[in-house]
């Protein structure tokens, strides 16, 4: 399977790193997802008289992800009609079509979102136009997978956070990994990539506890040698507690 990464966000330098699928940058490369023309002139191989387009899969991680922006322009013509053309050209050319979503289709609250789960998050030009390019592949697609996920740097790189988002969310490593393995099992349709409800901060504990535990062991092994250089019978009720705690 050949297959091309579009993006040059965190997820798909994750994706490019763990697959070695090559990747096309909008910024290095300076791909247009609103341009059809991009697709022509970077996606396609011309041998003689012969057109093709090299690729089994094309991962589309474009996104405008401002979810504060109002600029509807923006949100159209990279969430929805890009996403149009780049259906249509992989149609024309028998690509399958991995489209990376987004969780913030959904209304978080007491409960894991299901696939079947209608969106109703659309509040902002952000998730309406997801949705609406969610609904082009599906509508118009002979071969796709849709994923929805939310994933974030790590380690955690915020130290302060407004409100305690609640939702699916995973490090992008993690989301990386499942999607490839979703790619390489050429599964179809759509799928939640993430992890049981969770908060923002459950997250951040999750990044940064590997290292409070590496501390507490050091400090540990310290406090055993350092009482029983001076104390042997305390440092043997040290380790007879830690075996029962």
């Amino acid at each position: 399977m050949k297959a091309l990464i579009l993006g040059d966000g965190i997820l798909a330098t994750e994706l490019n790193k763990q697959s070695k699928f090559n990747i096309v940058s909008r910024k290095k490369d300076n791909f247009d997802i609103t341009d059809i023309s991009t697709y022509h002139n970077m996606l396609k191989v011309e041998y003689g008289a012969i057109q093709y387009c090299p690729y089994d899969v094309i991962i589309n991680c474009v996104a405008n992800t401002d979810t504060y922006s109002t600029d509807r322009d923006i949100h159209w013509n990279t969430n929805y009609k890009g996403v149009s053309d780049l259906v249509e050209f992989c149609n024309k050319w028998k690509i399958k079509l991995v489209q990376i979503s987004t969780d913030y289709l959904y209304t978080y609250s007491k409960s894991n979102a299901s696939e079947n789960d209608v969106p109703v998050h659309c509040s902002t030009w952000y998730g309406y136009t997801k949705l609406l390019g969610e609904g082009y592949v599906q509508l118009k697609s002979n071969n796709y997978l849709i994923i929805r996920c939310s994933h974030k740097a790590k380690p955690f790189q915020y130290k302060d956070a407004w409100i305690n988002q609640i939702g699916n969310f995973d490090y992008v490593d993690t989301i990386s990994e499942r999607i490839l393995k979703l790619i390489k099992n050429d599964c179809n349709g759509i799928y939640n990539v993430g992890t049981n409800l969770k908060s923002i901060f459950d997250l951040a504990k999750d990044s940064l506890y590997p290292a409070f535990k590496q501390l507490y062991i050091s400090l540990y092994l310290f406090s055993i040698w350092y009482v029983g250089i001076h104390s042997p019978a305390m440092a043997e009720h040290i380790i007879i507690y830690k075996a029962y705690v």
